[in-house]
């Protein structure tokens, strides 16, 4: 039997740059809960079938872009409020990269993100917690390191 390899959920690492020369880049604290999604637009083309032009249409499709986007939850972290807050106010994307192992290396994709929501919620009897969701804004790059 062999087992898949997986994945610690400390080595998938959402770290957004400071926009400094040169940049450093910091992991937001208190993320319990993080996710990275990539997203194809498409157009969709209904081609007929020449041979019976009653039958079904296939659909055909084509790329028209590519975009991305990160969300994270967990608990509010003050060591990380003065840093969405300066996201949030900002117009300008930052800089973030996303890192993850993959088998014996590890993957960077580097891209700019635009802080689309920041949600603060509480309960009684808890920790105040966060959700924030960000999207892409332009191309990427993906960095293997073996």
């Amino acid at each position: 039997m062999a087992l898949a390899s997986t994945t610690r959920f400390g080595s998938f690492v959402v770290m957004i740059g400071d926009g400094a020369e040169p940049e450093v880049f910091s992991a937001p604290c208190g993320f319990t809960s993080k996710s990275w999604t990539r997203t194809k637009n498409m157009n969709e083309t209904e081609v007929p079938d020449c041979d019976d032009p009653d039958a079904p249409s296939h659909v055909e499709r084509d790329i028209t872009a590519l975009t991305a986007s990160i969300s994270g939850s967990g608990v509010m972290a003050q060591e990380s409020l003065p840093m969405w807050r300066e996201f949030y106010a900002s117009n300008n994307s930052k800089t973030v990269k996303i890192i993850f192992p993959e088998s014996a290396t590890e993957v960077t994709v580097t891209q700019k993100y635009h802080l689309a929501s920041f949600e603060v919620t509480a309960e009684k009897g808890s920790r105040a917690a966060v959700n924030v969701q960000l999207e892409s804004d332009g191309a990427f790059a993906e960095t293997v390191i073996p």
